[in-house]
């Protein structure tokens, strides 16, 4: 514990940051749930969309194979154009939210065009898509995590030193000042029959 003082304003300003601890400590347990809920709920997110990426690379492999017949112009279909994220709040914290994949033009002739182009096109960027979503899911539960710790170091800090801490220095305090009102209470009886003594012995 700090070196404190001893005296009647440290013993105000102890009180004082007690309450403001025991007033923040429930914000700092309840954003700590929050984001446990949070991840819980994300990491469910993030599994079903993992499992449905598995689903949908099969369906894509049915396709690769036939990437060599379309050229060079497939793959560049494939390319991500621009990937559109928003932002959402969760317990204080702005978290990334997939919204879209824009994609390149697709310009082609349908006469000339492989009949598998469109469905092959279409399975292959949906696998593209549930990539990027995947990727900002991840984001977004490094964020909670590291959130997470900070919150829960805080919570630790509160509950288990500073709290602890004030507690003890009021304690110490209050005692200190409790001997030394005892202590005046005992001089001043001494003195006061000194007094008596010597009024009686000049009356005398």
């Amino acid at each position: 514990m700090p070196k404190i003082k001893l005296t009647k304003g440290e013993l105000k300003r102890q009180r004082d940051v007690l309450g403001q601890y025991r007033r923040y400590l429930p914000t700092l347990q309840l954003k700590k749930q929050q984001l446990q809920k949070e991840i819980l709920r994300l990491n469910e997110t993030l599994q079903e969309r993992r499992h449905r990426h598995d689903r949908e690379r099969e369906t894509a492999q049915r396709w690769a194979g036939l990437l060599t017949d379309a050229g060079h112009e497939m793959e560049e279909w494939l390319k991500a154009r621009e990937v559109s994220k928003g932002e959402r709040n969760v317990a204080g914290v702005n978290l990334p939210v997939f919204e879209a994949v824009r994609f390149k033009e697709v310009s082609y002739d349908f006469y000339l065009a492989p009949l598998w182009v469109d469905a092959g096109l279409e399975a292959l960027r949906r696998l593209a898509e549930l990539r990027e979503e995947i990727t900002v899911l991840e984001e977004a539960d490094r964020i909670l995590r590291d959130e997470l710790r900070v919150t829960t170091q805080r919570v630790n800090l509160f509950e288990k030193v500073k709290i602890p801490e004030a507690q003890e220095a009021i304690r110490v305090i209050r005692i200190y000042i409790g001997d030394q009102m005892t202590n005046a209470v005992g001089r001043s009886k001494i003195a006061k029959r000194k007094i008596e003594t010597l009024m009686h012995e000049v009356a005398a």
